[in-house]
């Protein structure tokens, strides 16, 4: 996984009902774009953030249809 500063995390829901979650990246603390991440939740509060496995990056300079494709 790469990200970049700017671009968003989205966790997806695991369970029936639950929301996905997304983060903004505000700093990228790994090597060449790697994890670990401290992202911004939508409610102000900051986080260091290792993504797992069901985590989605969206880069910034994505439009919407062209995250369809990916």
């Amino acid at each position: 996984m790469h990200a970049s500063v700017g671009d968003k995390l989205v966790q997806h829901g695991r369970v029936v009902g639950q929301h996905d979650q997304v983060t903004e990246v505000v700093e990228v603390m790994g090597t060449e774009g790697a994890p670990p991440y401290r992202v911004r939740f939508p409610d102000g509060r900051e986080a260091v953030m290792s993504p797992g496995p069901d985590c989605q990056v969206r880069h910034q300079d994505m439009r919407p249809k062209e995250m369809e494709h990916h």
